[in-house]
C-alpha cells in the first residue's frame, strides 16, 4: 500500500494500469530509478521495459522511483510509487540513464536518499548503487565514482545473468569482493573501482566489451509495462519495432552502438499490437527507423481494421508511402515531423544524410493531402564544417518548404501551423563526429538568431531552439572523464547553478566539451568496445570532411565497421 504521505505518487499510482506489486519476503529488492520526474521517465520506453524484465524473475522484486516533482519539499524522501518505501531499505538502486542532462539529478537522489556521494565512502550497510542506459553505453566515466558498478549492454542480455550472480548477503559483508565477482563473472557488468588503463602488445587499449546485443530480437518483445495519462503520450501503449539504425548519420550514436540493426517479426509485432488494443485505443511504434521495417505496412492494416489510433515515433522523408499517410490520417494526428537535420545538400552530405530537397518537399505536400495539417521540422546547427551560407540554406528551405505547404493546404482549404525545431549538434561517442569541436555558446547563439530573424516574418512558422547551455553541459560529460565528477559534486552543492559552478572550478570545461580531438589520441571511452573498428570511424570522418556520402548498413555478408565480422 502506498503510503499517505506521498500524495503524488498516490496520484500517480491510481492512474496507472499494469503496476506489478510483490511480495518483499525472500525477495531482492531493487529500486529503479529515473533521474527525472514521473512524467519524463514513464514516457521512457527502455525504463519500462527494464521494470518488466527485472519482475519477470521471480526471486526479484522491482519498484519505480523518480526525482521528486516541483511542488514537493526539498526534505522529502526518496520513496517509490509501488509501496512508499524509501529506496534506502532496497537491496540495489538501478539507476537508468539516458541523458548526460539528468547526471545532476542522480547525485540529488542519493543525497536526499541519505547515501554517500562518493562511491568509496559508502559502507556495507548501503544499497548497492548500480547505472544502465543509452548515455552509459557511450561514456560513464564523468559519473565513475559514484557509481559502484555499470551494466553497459542490452538488458534482456544481462539482467538474469546478473541476478543469478548476486547475493545480498555478500553484499552486506564483503562488497568489494562480490563486486569482483560480479565483474569476473557477468559479462558487461564494469566496475569503476578495478579499471585502470592497460594495454596490448601492439599499443593499442586493452578493452571492455559490453554485452550489448541480443542477436535476434524477432522473438523477444518490448512494450509498455504501465499505461498512464501522466506521460508524454497519454495513455499509449509503446511498441519498440526495431533496434539500431541502418542509414550511418555521422552524429547519431544509435546508429553505431546499436549495430547491425535488428528488427522484430511482423507475427510477434502484431501479437504486441493485439495486446495493447486490449488496454487501450492508442499504439507506439517505437524506432530509430520505423519506416525502414520491411513489414510496416503490413502492420499498420489490422491497426487500422481495430480502428485504434496508431503513431511513430520516426518516419524518414523518403519513406512516406500512402498506407502510413492513411494510418495518421485515421489516428487524428495533426502534427508529422520530418527531420531535413541540415538546411544544404552540401551539409546532408557531410552527415550522411541521404535525403534531397526533393524528398522533403515532396514529403511536406504528401502529408498536407494526406490530411495532416501540421509540420514539424527538424534541424541541427553547428554541425561540422558548417558554414553561414549552410546556416541560411535551413531558412531558404523552410520557406520553400511553406510554399508546397501553402499550395497544398489550399487544396485541403486549411493552413496548418510549421513548427521549426533547432537544437545544437554535440559531438557523441563512437561516432565519426567523437573528434570534432563543438561550437561555443556565443557562435551558436547567433546561429539561432540568424535563422529566427530570417522566418520571424513567414506567417504560420514559428521557431524553437534548445538552449546552448544545456547542449554545452552534455557535450561536457559525452566526451569528459572521471575529474568531471569533481564539477558535478560542485553543481550539486550549487544547487543546479551551472553559471556559478563553470566559473569556480579550476578545471577548463572548455577542454571537454569544444576542442578538437586528435585521431591519435587516448579518448576516456576508448575502453569499451562496441566491436566498431576505430579505424572505420576515421575513415568516416575523412569521408565527411570531404562531403562524401557512404552506403547504409547491409547487415548481411557486410565486414565494413567491423562489428558483424567480430560478431
Amino acid at each position: 500500500m502506498v503510503r499517505k504521505t506521498d500524495k503524488s505518487h498516490r496520484r500517480f499510482a491510481e492512474s496507472e494500469i499494469g503496476t506489478i506489486r510483490k511480495d518483499w519476503k525472500g525477495r531482492i529488492r531493487v529500486a529503479l530509478v529515473y533521474p527525472n520526474r514521473y512524467y519524463v521517465g514513464m514516457s521512457n520506453l527502455g525504463f519500462q521495459a527494464v521494470y518488466h524484465l527485472l519482475n519477470q524473475i521471480d526471486y526479484v522484486l522491482c519498484e519505480r522511483s523518480f526525482l521528486p516533482e516541483k511542488n514537493g519539499c526539498a526534505t522529502d524522501r526518496i520513496t517509490t510509487i509501488e509501496s512508499g518505501r524509501p529506496i534506502s531499505d532496497f537491496d540495489i538502486i538501478a539507476f537508468s540513464l539516458s541523458f548526460e542532462n539528468d547526471y545532476l539529478n542522480l547525485l540529488t537522489i542519493l543525497e536526499r536518499a541519505g547515501i554517500p556521494l562518493q562511491s568509496s565512502r559508502r559502507k556495507d550497510i548501503h544499497p548497492l548503487i548500480i547505472t544502465g542506459g543509452g548515455a552509459c553505453f557511450l561514456n560513464p566515466e564523468p559519473i565513475a565514482p559514484f557509481i559502484d558498478c555499470f551494466l553497459i549492454g542490452e538488458a534482456e542480455a544481462m539482467l538474469p545473468r546478473f541476478f543469478e550472480v548476486f547475493l545480498p548477503k555478500l553484499l552486506k559483508t564483503d562488497k568489494k569482493s562480490h563486486l569482483k565477482d560480479l565483474a569476473e563473472n557477468v559479462p558487461g557488468v564494469y566496475v569503476p573501482c578495478f579499471y585502470k588503463i592497460t594495454y596490448n602488445r601492439d599499443g593499442t587499449i586493452c578493452s571492455f566489451e559490453p554485452t550489448c546485443d541480443v542477436e535476434d530480437i524477432s522473438h523477444i518483445p518490448t512494450c509498455s509495462a504501465i499505461l498512464t495519462p501522466h506521460t508524454t503520450f497519454q495513455r499509449t501503449f509503446l511498441i519498440e519495432v526495431s533496434r539500431g539504425c541502418p542509414h550511418g548519420c555521422r552524429f547519431c550514436a544509435a546508429g553505431y552502438i546499436y549495430r547491425p540493426p535488428r528488427f522484430r517479426s511482423l507475427s510477434l509485432l502484431k501479437k504486441c499490437l493485439k495486446h495493447g488494443a486490449s488496454l487501450t485505443d492508442r499504439i507506439g511504434l517505437v524506432g530509430a527507423a520505423v519506416s525502414d521495417h520491411p513489414g510496416i505496412i503490413d502492420l499498420c492494416r489490422p491497426a487500422q481494421q481495430m480502428d485504434i489510433r496508431i503513431s511513430f515515433s520516426s518516419l524518414r522523408a523518403d519513406a512516406l508511402a500512402p498506407e502510413l499517410i492513411s494510418a495518421l490520417r485515421q489516428s487524428n494526428v495533426k502534427t508529422a515531423t520530418i527531420a531535413p537535420d541540415a538546411g544544404s545538400e552540401r551539409m546532408r552530405k557531410v552527415i550522411n544524410k541521404n535525403i534531397t530537397e526533393e524528398d522533403i518537399l515532396k514529403a511536406a505536400e504528401t502529408l498536407v493531402l494526406g490530411g495532416i495539417p501540421n509540420l514539424k521540422l527538424y534541424f541541427m546547427i553547428g554541425l561540422p564544417t558548417e558554414t553561414e551560407d549552410d546556416v541560411e540554406e535551413i531558412i531558404k528551405l523552410c520557406v520553400k518548404i511553406k510554399q508546397w505547404f501553402l499550395e497544398s493546404s489550399r487544396i485541403k482549404k486549411h493552413i496548418g501551423q510549421i513548427t521549426v525545431s533547432l537544437n545544437p549538434f554535440v559531438p557523441k561517442p563512437f561516432t565519426p563526429f567523437q573528434w570534432v569541436a563543438m561550437d561555443d555558446e556565443r557562435t551558436l547563439k547567433k546561429k539561432i538568431k540568424r535563422v529566427k530573424d530570417g522566418l520571424k516574418k513567414v506567417a504560420n512558422i514559428m521557431v524553437n531552439a534548445e538552449s546552448p547551455r544545456h547542449a554545452y553541459i552534455q557535450a561536457l560529460f559525452s566526451r569528459g572523464d572521471r575529474k568531471l565528477a569533481k564539477i558535478l559534486s560542485m553543481a550539486n552543492h550549487n544547487h543546479g547553478n551551472w553559471a556559478k559552478t563553470l566559473k569556480s572550478t579550476d578545471l577548463n570545461p572548455d577542454f571537454y566539451a569544444l576542442r578538437d580531438r586528435a585521431l591519435d589520441e587516448l579518448l576516456p571511452w576508448d575502453f569499451i568496445d562496441h566491436g566498431i573498428r576505430k579505424t572505420y570511424l576515421k575513415r568516416e570522418y575523412k569521408r565527411a570532411l570531404q562531403g562524401k556520402m557512404s552506403e547504409a548498413c547491409k547487415v548481411e555478408s557486410c565486414t565494413v565497421c567491423g562489428v558483424c565480422k567480430k560478431k
